[in-house]
């Protein structure tokens, strides 16, 4: 990740690695000299060529005397400027007619006009080269300016592109943009800003959309502020448009990575929707952002929404001049460019709400359109060409989420009503057990027991034979009336969970601990389910665990059951090896609920339940 001190350090190298020769010629044609200042350099150059010349004064031609002359002015007026260059030709006039012309050291005009005409062309050339050298200043100026521009433009495309820290770059950017214009200061913000008495707003647009503002101060010249506007805020539009494009971008798959994370873990839909919804409104740019399912009743309901899109109301009919029924109607994104002049009920919330704009996309689960996305602006510029498209990315993911949670509820509603089923089938063999083959076996010892009552006194050998067939028809029927109970306890239709946990206790092979705090009758499907897990974990517990005792904890709170069965063991169990566990996983899960197990080896195995009462 590349860091701000970073990107400044590579500006400042940047900076050091122009030119000697740019920077030396930028410093000559901007940098002019106070006017004493130029008034007296003026003098000192005009006086040393005068100095010099006077030794030579019959050495040297006329012409030449002149040119050295000329070469001042040229100096002068480059340096200085056109102001001072034009008072030191009028001075170099005066020395070049007084000191060169003859008479030496007098001012002559000679009737004939030569001594006028020699100091007109040297006027009139002097004028020349000062003109040449003012425009010639001007042109280095604007030299200067283009380079200093360029490299400007490619400063900030290094900066702005280059970071992961936009914010923190665009001040970085405004000190440098101040920098080279020679201005106090200036500022880079994201979005529109005004003009005030201290500063001058400049809009950063690429087409209709407005992405930042340029802050400089009030009071700068109009040639400044013409050049700010013509030279620099296309290419820094441009520069942060791709910047902000870039962040755009990162910020979108972050958050898609976010939802879609939600989605793979089985998050709720109603935990989607609301995620869904912030995160459009933070990648969008802080829209009021919502989502909306269609009825069947002809209305919408809102799932979830932010800002302006959470009022009061929650159910909206699908009518009128809106986004709900258009997108339903078309089957495809829609845009509302305005709400003033809308009709309808969902036009006038709007309206009260200061929505201007807003678009809409939809919402496909399986073919059908279930329902809405929709975002909103309460500013007059439109919404980004670019939201439907970027919006279909979250709704893609809205929809695996909604198809998910009815897969799953199918599945949960499939496995509810095998096991409600199984539930009743063994209630129906319970009672066809105890109704039927219990009653007529004891019935039947009844009556053996009868005829042994009636034998003769000789007949001892045939007593204890019908004795014997009572004793192991009173083992059968003990037997039965086990498996009966096995099959669907009796005592739990009539007890309730914790008198059927307490002969579960009461008939382990293994000493148990029992800790019940379940005050109330809970619902059937609960407590069968909290029976069977209670009862395979004390069979796995008898048969695998060698344990000396098992602890059994049964408690409600915050609307769940939570069941603990743990033993002092040898461990090792596990659901994925396949045993009773699983089924009791598939049950839980039926009920809504979790099952956690651990068993480490050498330590025991603890088994935890939690089902929910409320959905139950």
């Amino acid at each position: 990740m590349r860091c701000t001190w970073h990107l400044r350090a590579c500006c400042v190298m940047r900076e050091r690695a122009a030119p000697m020769r740019v920077r030396l010629l930028s410093f000559l044609v901007r940098a002019r000299p106070p006017l004493l200042l130029g008034l007296l350099f003026a003098a000192v150059v005009i006086a040393t060529e005068t100095l010099v010349l006077i030794p030579l004064h019959g050495a040297i031609r006329e012409d030449s005397r002149g040119m050295i002359y000329l070469v001042g002015v040229l100096l002068v007026s480059t340096l200085c400027g056109g102001r001072i260059g034009l008072l030191a030709v009028l001075v170099s006039t005066f020395a070049y007619n007084y000191f060169q012309l003859p008479t030496f050291g007098k001012l002559e005009l000679s009737t004939t006009g030569e001594d006028l005409q020699e100091a007109a062309v040297f006027m009139v050339a002097a004028l020349l080269v000062n003109g040449l050298a003012h425009l010639a200043r001007k042109h280095a100026a604007e030299t200067s300016d283009r380079r200093q521009e360029a490299d400007l433009s490619a400063d900030l495309a290094h900066l702005l592109l280059g970071t992961d820290d936009l914010q923190s770059a665009l001040g970085i950017a405004a000190r440098r943009i101040a920098r080279t214009f020679q201005i106090p200061w200036a500022a880079i913000e994201r979005g529109t800003a005004t003009t005030n008495a201290h500063r001058v707003a400049l809009p950063l647009r690429t087409g209709a959309s407005t992405l930042g503002t340029l802050l400089v101060p009030a009071d700068l010249p109009q040639p400044t502020l013409q050049r700010l506007r013509e030279r620099l805020l296309p290419a820094l539009a441009s520069v942060l448009g791709a910047a902000r494009e870039r962040e755009t971008s990162r910020e979108q798959q972050a958050a898609l990575r976010r939802v879609a994370t939600l989605v793979a873990k089985g998050t709720t839909p109603a935990e989607v929707f609301k995620t869904v919804v912030e995160e459009l409104g933070r990648v969008l740019g802080q829209y009021p952002a919502g989502l909306y399912r269609y009825e069947s009743n002809g209305t919408v309901s809102r799932m979830a929404g932010t800002m302006q899109l959470n009022m009061a109301e929650r159910s909206f009919p699908v009518q009128g001049e809106s986004l709900l029924p258009l997108v339903l109607r078309t089957r495809a994104a829609a845009r509302i460019a305005s709400y003033d002049n809308a009709k309808g009920a969902n036009a006038a919330i709007a309206c009260r709400e200061g929505i201007r704009s807003g678009v809409g996309v939809p919402i496909v689960v399986e073919g059908r359109v279930w329902g809405v996305a929709v975002v909103v602006t309460t500013q007059p510029e439109p919404l980004p060409i670019d939201t439907e498209a970027r919006m279909a990315d979250f709704t893609d993911l809205v929809a695996t989420a909604i198809a998910n949670a009815e897969t799953r509820a199918e599945l949960t509603a499939s496995r509810a009503r095998i096991v409600a089923a199984s539930d009743e089938a063994r209630r129906r063999i319970e009672r066809d057990l105890h109704d039927g083959a219990q009653q007529s076996l004891v019935a039947l010892g009844l009556q053996l027991r009868s005829v042994e009552q009636t034998l003769p006194a000789g007949l001892g050998s045939v007593r204890d034979d019908l004795s014997l067939a009572v004793g192991s028809l009173t083992g059968v029927l003990h037997d039965l009336q086990e498996l009966s109970r096995g099959i669907h306890p009796a005592i739990l239709s009539k007890g309730g969970l914790g008198a059927a946990v307490k002969a579960l206790a009461r008939r382990s092979p293994t000493p148990v601990d029992l800790a019940l705090a379940v005050e109330r009758r809970l619902p059937e499907q609960v407590e069968v389910g909290a029976y069977y897990v209670v009862s395979e974990a004390l069979t796995n517990t008898a048969k695998h665990a060698e344990a000396s005792l098992v602890r059994v904890g049964l408690e409600t709170a915050d609307g769940r059951l939570r069941i603990l069965v743990q033993d002092d063991g040898i461990g090792g169990a596990s659901v994925s090896r396949g045993s009773g566990l699983v089924g009791l996983r598939d049950r839980v899960a039926t009920l809504g609920g979790k099952l956690e197990i651990s068993s480490p080896v050498g330590h025991g195995t603890a088994l935890l339940v939690e089902i929910p009462i409320d959905k139950a």
